[in-house]
């Protein structure tokens, strides 16, 4: 067979494809550089995954939020997290209707398709841990009723790095139920020029109107079971649970990653699979997943934080360790 044949898919990838490329175009009308970002918020959506940000304030960390958001036909909800919001402010509350002489539950605004989570680690514990179960099971349990999350429900939320002032540092059981932890950095000077220069010729315009929504919330649900359907050969499951084993034996790493991780690296690698326009997931699918996967999800030891080791470097060693199936 000629070598330059192309592979044909099992599966039809042709509109989970071509959704991509209108959603990746849209956010490019806005945001300059930060590929990597945006494919990889593309597969936490197409792998049904909550994603968080975190970087300095100013690198538009709300701003592709809100323009992914835009790009679906869909419900979305902003919730700016403070020091003083209690949990009813995010979940909701039971009130007395005084003209039906009856108790009803008001919604939060936690009750939407596409929720984001501005600034998550300003707010203390207890309003953290009203996300537990939300973000977990896609429902809401108050006064021992139980209010399922519409479909699909994925929470954005951004954060500042803990030690700017007024943060506060998220619990390891909150940190879990994020599919993804992407971290942003500065522009480079090429590309702080061209937002410059977009911001001078767009003048009086504003960056979210001149983004259009390309894909209905049913779409978005039909192309999750599609992600569901890519091939993953038993030998690259295997290379998946030894990464994550061996962070659970690494002498730089106080916690190592849980199964639930391992679980988000094989449905965080299918939808890059799928977006990359196969049916398969390669060794470089995995790779390119796991570190966003499992940085969020361990913990250095605490002489490996002294000597000013980060966890990326030590993930990336860990993942170089173990040798990739043929």
């Amino acid at each position: 067979m000629d070598d330059q044949t192309p592979f044909e898919n099992r599966l039809n990838l042709e509109e989970l494809n071509r959704a991509a490329f209108q959603i990746k175009s849209e956010i490019a009308k806005v945001i300059v550089g930060q590929e990597k970002t945006v494919d990889l918020m593309l597969t936490a959506l197409l792998a049904n995954g909550h994603i968080l940000l975190e970087g300095v304030p100013g690198i538009a960390k709300t701003m592709i939020s809100k323009l992914i958001s835009k790009t679906i036909s869909t419900e979305f909800n902003r919730i700016q997290f403070t020091p003083d919001l209690m949990p009813s402010d995010v979940l909701g509350t039971t009130i007395f209707n005084m003209g039906k002489s009856e108790f009803e539950f008001k919604q939060g605004p936690i009750f939407s398709n596409l929720v984001l989570i501005d600034e998550i680690n300003r707010a203390p514990a207890k309003t953290q841990s009203a996300l537990f179960e939300v973000m977990e099971e896609r429902q809401v349990t108050i006064d021992g009723e139980c209010r399922e999350m519409s479909a699909p429900f994925i929470v954005f939320a951004t954060q500042n790095p803990v030690e700017h002032e007024g943060t506060y540092r998220l619990p390891e059981a909150q940190l879990d139920r994020f599919l993804y932890k992407i971290e942003l950095d500065y522009p480079s000077l090429e590309e702080e020029v061209q937002i410059l220069n977009n911001a001078q010729s767009r003048e009086n315009q504003d960056e979210l109107s001149q983004v259009n929504p390309v894909i209905s919330a049913q779409k978005i649900i039909e192309l999750q079971q599609v992600v569901k359907k890519i091939l993953v050969e038993p030998n690259l499951i295997r290379y998946i649970a030894q990464v994550v084993e061996k962070t659970r034996k690494s002498n730089a790493l106080f916690l190592g990653g849980s199964p639930r991780a391992s679980l988000a690296i094989l449905n965080a690698s299918k939808a890059y699979a799928a977006i990359e326009g196969r049916d398969f997931v390669t060794p470089e699918d995995i790779k390119f997943v796991t570190t966003p996967v499992l940085t969020h999800r361990v913990i250095l030891t605490p002489e490996k934080e002294m000597e000013g080791v980060q966890t990326n470097t030590v993930i990336q060693q860990i993942v170089d360790s173990v040798e990739i199936p043929r």
